[in-house]
């Protein structure tokens, strides 16, 4: 390997990394505004100065490849005052608001010039104003503070694959603007906030709320998708004032969507805080031992035949496992996970998760898509396959057309029809496929839902395992779900799938058979109520609350711990960060309350034992944070039809896909926003 010196001191780097990277492995820290190591090199800054052996004036590290036998200085006379330098043009245009601004504690430029600072000036011209720009109703802009280091623009060019950030104008009068002033149509637009070095561009929904030395900080994950990407919750007491990105490189690398970040706010909005029961046609309230009591007296008086239980989108693995354990001491055989019928083969975990990991993307040659829009339906996983498409230039073949990507892809065909050619090998897609080595296929929750649903995924998969790309090494086959809770209910048993019937649950339900319906967080289930008896439990009063006749509050995902599987079979744990309102129950407890009624024990003694028995029944678990050990054994197929169907996918309310987000005022700006660009675009 090449070596360099770095202050007298001999490292070896690889090659292709620039003096700055090689100066971090030799413990150096270098000062920077503009060098990000997700972004390409602009080199606008000039702060991260070193000296060199044999050059006349120092160099930018961030722009300058390292070679064999440099000979570097970071703390060297020259370099001091050179950055002393840089930070004084930083500074003669930036306004004096630190005491106002919400980036201060957070400040890159605040903690830089602490070191590299004056107490004055040598300029003596007027500082520069410039005009505040629209960003939409998540972005706030005070571009005065601007230092051009153009992060924002790489960053919405390159990872968000939107081109409507950049600089106008040139020297003194150069400006950062959105070209047309409108919100940026992005679901990734809120990490240039993360991203801006001072406080430039700040969170609109967070102005003025606290200081960060003010909050509790709870590293824990997130349950607005299936994908389950790492968070950091900060609260000020119960009340959570905002979400920002933890690092994982294997899952959301330190990004996340705008819904993660900004639907904490539907925390505080229309809370289920008491118990209550419909007296009249009305909710009224009412106390935990009445209603526990009516609860009970409905599920025992009611033919077990007759109940079905539903679980939610964001239920942990404890809540999931507690729920069917009720649901088992009373003999109750009817519960569902699924919001909509779409096929699932729960012999094998491979035929329910995203197999290939979303780190595996990058390492992928060519990728199907197959019912699939992951720009909506799993945000980071979208953001993933730009990076590989950008980088590797892979090629990317759609069944259906999902719309606007952020990427390039080619659309191959719009039906069943097209799907069965591709396998029989009579499209002239199939060898572009054939000859690629780490193909991905990408099933959506839209192809599952055709009749035709489990013929498309067993015939996909036996296509795979014919051309062995489900081996040891490599597993081409991935699912897209939706939900946080789906990946654990499946591996818990919680569905109504038998080998004959993938849809028992559903049929009963649209055949009006259920009289009692138990509902656990679950909103998005689409039935008539007709004269069924409907319990809802959850924290907020939404759909289903609506149509309660009883009301059990519980808390929220960031109320209470939990155990989640995301998307790829990856066990993380949620951590508890507030507290629920008024009083709300956790769910086991709930249960555990209903248990002494109808069984007079407990399920469970403590939460522990619950985990405990949780765990256990996880399918081809390892360990935390690492995907699952998987066995390609063939599993038995379920039996399936074959319909020549058109492939719909089918449009997601992204930013009111659940009930925490259809509570949050920012998601329903960012609608709004949304729609009336469509109107624009389009012209209606």
């Amino acid at each position: 390997m090449p070596k360099i010196i770095i202050n007298n001191k001999e490292i070896e780097f690889e090659n292709g990394m620039t003096v700055l990277q090689a100066c971090e492995l030799a413990g150096a820290e270098i000062p920077r505004f503009c060098y990000h190591e997700r972004l390409s090199i602009a080199g606008n800054c000039r702060m991260c100065l070193v000296e060199m052996e044999k050059s006349s004036k120092p160099i930018a590290s961030c722009a300058m490849p390292a070679t064999d036998g440099m000979n570097i200085k970071t703390n060297s006379v020259m370099v001091e005052k050179a950055r002393k330098g840089v930070m004084e043009f930083l500074l003669a245009n930036h306004p004096l608001d630190c005491p106002v601004c919400d980036q201060g504690g957070e400040c890159d430029l605040q903690d830089q010039s602490l070191y590299y600072g004056f107490d004055k000036s040598r300029f003596k011209e007027n500082k520069r104003e410039v005009k505040d720009k629209y960003m939409g109703p998540l972005i706030k802009t005070i571009m005065t503070r601007c230092i051009h280091c153009t992060r924002c623009v790489r960053f919405a060019t390159e990872i968000g694959g939107v081109t409507e950030i950049g600089a106008v104008g040139r020297g003194e009068n150069m400006e950062i603007t959105t070209y047309l002033e409108k919100s940026m149509e992005s679901e990734l637009s809120a990490n240039v906030i993360d991203l801006c070095p001072v406080g430039a561009l700040t969170s609109k929904p967070y102005t003025f709320e606290a200081r960060p030395w003010e909050l509790k900080k709870t590293e824990t994950i997130d349950v607005m998708d299936a994908v389950g990407s790492n968070i950091r919750v900060d609260t000020y007491g119960w009340e959570v004032k905002r979400i920002l990105p933890r690092l994982n490189n294997n899952i959301n690398e330190e990004w996340i969507s705008d819904k993660t970040r900004y639907a904490c706010d539907g925390l505080l909005k229309q809370r289920l805080d008491k118990p209550y029961k419909r007296e009249n046609g009305k909710l009224v309230e009412s106390s935990w031992d009445e209603v526990i009591k009516i609860t009970s007296s409905k599920l025992q008086e009611i033919d077990k035949e007759c109940i079905a239980g539903h679980i939610g989108d964001m239920q942990s693995m404890e809540n999931i496992y507690s729920f069917k354990c009720l649901l088992d001491s009373i003999g109750v055989s009817n519960f569902d996970f699924r919001e909509k019928p779409f096929f699932i083969n729960p012999e094998n975990k491979i035929n329910y998760i995203f197999n290939s990991s979303i780190k595996g993307i990058e390492d992928s040659d060519c990728i199907v898509l197959i019912g699939a829009n992951p720009r909506h339906e799993a945000t980071m996983v979208n953001a993933r396959i730009r990076k590989s498409f950008v980088n590797n230039k892979i090629p990317i073949l759609s069944f259906g057309n999902p719309g606007d990507l952020t990427y390039e892809y080619k659309i191959i065909g719009n039906s069943t029809e097209d799907i069965k050619k591709f396998i029989n090998k009579q499209s002239p897609y199939s060898d572009i496929f054939l000859k690629s080595k780490k193909p991905i296929v990408i099933i959506g929750e839209s192809a599952l839902e055709l009749q035709s649903g489990g013929y498309i995924f067993e015939e996909i998969k036996s296509f795979l395992i014919k051309n062995n790309f489900i081996n040891e090494n490599w597993n081409s086959l991935n699912i897209l779900l939706q939900n946080a809770s789906s990946v654990g209910a499946i591996d818990l048993g919680f569905h109504g799938i038998t080998k004959k019937e993938n849809f028992n649950f559903f049929k009963k339900l649209n055949d009006n058979n259920f009289k009692l319906l138990y509902l656990v967080g679950s909103d998005n289930l689409d039935f008539i109520k007709n004269d069924k008896f409907i319990i809802y439990q959850g924290s907020h009063g939404d759909r289903s609350a609506q149509i309660a006749d009883i009301i059990l509050p519980s808390p929220a995902y960031t109320e209470q711990n939990g155990l989640f599987i995301n998307l790829e079979g990856r066990l993380q744990k949620s951590n508890r960060s507030s507290f629920p309102p008024g009083i709300s129950k956790e769910d086991w407890k709930i249960f555990n309350l209903l248990s002494q009624q109808l069984k007079n024990s407990d399920l469970f003694k403590n939460f522990n034992e619950l985990r405990n028995n949780a765990l256990k029944n996880i399918k081809d678990h390892s360990d935390y944070d690492l995907l699952p050990n998987t066995s390609i054994s063939k599993s038995k197929s379920i039996p399936t039809d074959y319909k020549n169907e058109n492939i719909i996918i089918k449009e997601i309310d992204y930013y009111f896909s659940n009930s925490i987000a259809r509570s949050s005022k920012t998601m329903s700006d960012c609608r709004s926003v949304r729609s009336k660009n469509l109107k624009q675009r389009t012209g209606t």
